[in-house]
């Protein structure tokens, strides 16, 4: 039987990276995909440990190639996960766990039918945005940009297997440890 396979998608901003986190310290026989991206680096982001840093050139040759389940343009940038190492992973057993933007969980939806989608949403529309103003890594330009783009993601909540809502990091990434636990088990 394959591991299970959990994806997980919300705004940005909603603690995604930070829940995942916690899963991984929770669960630590869990393996986060790491996705491609033509994003710059933020400062402390590592090459193949955050992100892979790709240049435009070489996401298009993975899109040529079908090296990516998925890929999706975001913010002006594009983010796709690799197909090879999450096949071998699952089938090594190992659970596996996504984090990837709404675009990219639809196409999950149809790339791996037995994934779990799961929305991680915000406690509220204001705590969202405070996080991402907080963050002060992005222009206001950009800041609008992706909240813009959460209010099409939160209309989307209803497109997912499950909602959890982020108001505390360690019980969100506790459900999502017993959503890996109960795929499991079925």
């Amino acid at each position: 039987m394959t591991a299970p396979l959990v994806v997980v998608s919300g705004p940005s901003g909603v603690g995604k990276s930070t829940v995942v986190q916690q899963v991984l310290a929770l669960a630590p026989e869990v393996w986060l995909s790491v996705s491609a991206t033509t994003r710059k680096p933020r400062p402390g982001e590592i090459d193949g440990q955050h992100y892979f840093f790709v240049s435009d050139a070489q996401f298009d040759q993975m899109i040529a190639d079908e090296a990516l389940l998925e890929w999706a343009q975001f913010a002006g940038n594009r983010y796709g996960t690799p197909r090879g190492p999450v096949q071998e992973h699952r089938e090594a057993g190992i659970p596996v766990i996504l984090e990837i933007e709404l675009a990219g969980a639809r196409q999950m939806r149809k790339a791996a039918t037995d994934a779990r989608l799961v929305f991680l949403a915000p406690p509220s529309w204001q705590v969202l945005e405070a996080r991402l103003r907080g963050r002060g890594t992005e222009t206001d330009d950009a800041v609008q940009s992706r909240l813009a783009a959460a209010q099409v993601e939160m209309a989307a909540q209803g497109e997912f297997d499950d909602v959890v809502i982020n108001t505390d990091v360690r019980l969100a990434a506790e459900s999502l440890v017993g959503f890996l636990h109960d795929i499991r088990q079925a």
